[in-house]
């Protein structure tokens, strides 16, 4: 059977000697909450933040307000200051946000159902890639934590 990508993330985290911290929206804590289902993960984990709301985001992962009303929250402005600010609150090598539409309402002209931005913040490094998917809300939810994960992995992997 193979690892699961959380198992896989921890030992490179290891390995590394990194730390981790997550920002999250439509996920509702599913990264952390997986990331925190390997044993050891208090080593690297450092925490997270579920920021639901634009004043969540604003106050404490310090996206920018004017930002959130410009592009909204599910956008890739908004997802690289996520990562941003939970990798500056937590004092991480990394970090990891995920701002999205899980569906099934929410979606808008040009913002559908599924789409989410992840992004990722080290010291040196900012990504972020979009996405859309086509499940129903657990299964965006889910495909949205997979993604997330294996983009760390991927970075610690090059």
């Amino acid at each position: 059977m193979a690892e699961l990508p959380e198992v896989i993330l921890g030992q490179l985290l290891t390995d590394a000697g990194m730390t981790l911290a997550v920002a999250e929206s439509c996920t509702g804590g599913l990264i952390g909450h997986r990331i925190t289902d390997v044993a050891g993960s208090s080593s690297y984990f450092l925490g997270g933040v579920v920021a639901y709301s634009y004043g969540a985001k604003e106050r404490i992962l310090k996206v920018n307000h004017d930002d959130l009303y410009d592009y909204g929250a599910v956008s890739e402005e908004v997802a690289r200051q996520m990562a941003d600010g939970v990798r500056r609150l937590f004092g991480v090598d990394l970090a990891v946000a995920v701002t999205g539409i899980a569906g099934p309402g929410g979606g808008l002209p040009g913002k559908p159902v599924g789409l989410v931005y992840i992004a990722l913040s080290a010291r040196n490094h900012l990504q972020c890639e979009k996405f859309v998917w086509d499940g129903d809300r657990v299964a965006n939810k889910a495909s949205s934590a997979d993604a997330a994960l294996r983009m760390l992995i991927d970075y610690l992997s090059a």
